[in-house]
């Protein structure tokens, strides 16, 4: 099992890179980097890229609305390139709020367009001249444009792709297609009961040549007699994605807590983000939610808790190291992989 880090969008990222590159000395295998309406992910990738040397640099994630086909291949090829062939490219469909909210487009074909956009991605890659119609005709019918191939020559021909997913349909069409998986707001104990099912429709449908589906999850990291109780940090989040990512009827991330067995919370936990309670909101996620996608608490509970996402399938550990010294947090993680 790999150790990443989710690098967050807001702040300095300059002395975000700072961090990364002494976390990478630490033995941190890869990090990802995100966007939601911040900063572009591929601007910070390229800056991390010239600032490490053995790190895996992915975007974690780009959506799939607000650049073509041909432009995620084309980022994807760029950031290989200034990596040396240490990109990752997270794609997803984000959500309404992201995509009619900042980028004015259409919420409309998710599946489809990230399938789309991975098979053309990879025979951009691959150099092919792409004479493609669907959710995106390249070409476009009766304008003056025609075939075209990738004018640069990519490092790898195959830039893994990874896809942000949680519904059972997404999910089956990322283990079927995608070289990654990353969900989010993961527990492994309950991982197998709400994904099972669309994890191996998905996978009797792989191209065996796709190799097994790796799965980036994982959550706070502290270790110490007393940080059990930083699992409460957890808190703001779990309550902004079930509560405030979305309209009732339209959040995937409350369907996700309802498919948890938290039916009762995700509905009181939505009400009081959207009314504007957030602080109540917060105060209403079980202390349970919170646990379980943590690795809080002493080193013997926290190893426990690195062999349950091992145990659930998880194949690149994804925390976020609490404390004055991250770095050792990392050390002693990476040390048990």
């Amino acid at each position: 099992m790999e150790l990443s880090l989710p690098l967050d969008y807001a702040g300095d990222p300059r002395q975000a890179a700072d961090d990364v590159a002494a976390l990478e000395a630490a033995g941190l295998d890869a990090v990802w980097v995100a966007e939601a309406y911040g900063f572009d992910s591929p601007t910070i990738m390229g800056y991390l890229a010239a600032r490490t040397e053995r790190l895996k640099i992915g975007a974690g994630i780009l959506n799939v609305y607000s650049r073509t086909p041909a432009l995620i291949a084309q980022t994807a090829a760029g950031l290989d390139a200034v990596s040396g062939g240490r990109a990752l490219i997270g794609l997803g469909a984000s959500g309404p709020q992201v995509v009619e909210g900042w980028h004015g487009r259409a919420y409309d074909k998710p599946i489809g367009r990230t399938r789309e956009a991975i098979e053309l991605t990879r025979r951009i890659l691959r150099r092919e001249t792409i004479d493609h119609h669907g959710i995106t005709d390249m070409p476009r019918p009766g304008g003056l444009g025609k075939p075209l191939k990738i004018l640069a020559r990519p490092v790898r021909a195959e830039v893994p792709l990874y896809v942000a997913s949680l519904g059972p349909a997404n999910v089956r069409m990322t283990a079927e297609v995608a070289d990654g998986w990353l969900p989010t707001l993961y527990i492994p104990e309950k991982a197998r009961e709400v994904w099972g099912t669309p994890l191996a429709e998905g996978a009797a449908r792989r191209d065996p040549a796709l190799g097994p589906l790796q799965t980036v999850a994982g959550g706070l990291l502290a270790i110490g007699e007393d940080a059990s109780a930083l699992r409460d940090l957890a808190r703001p989040r779990i309550a902004l994605y079930v509560g405030g990512m979305g309209a009732p009827g339209k959040n995937f991330y409350n369907d996700l807590a309802v498919a948890y067995g938290y039916e009762k919370e995700a509905r009181l936990i939505q009400e009081l983000y959207l009314a504007g309670k957030k602080r109540e909101a917060e105060a209403a996620v079980p202390d349970e939610f919170c646990e379980l996608i943590s690795l809080c608490g002493p080193a013997s509970y926290v190893r426990e808790r690195v062999e349950a996402f091992r145990d659930s399938g998880v194949t690149m550990l994804n925390v976020t190291p609490v404390g004055p010294e991250p770095a050792k947090l990392i050390e002693t993680v990476k040390s048990w992989l």
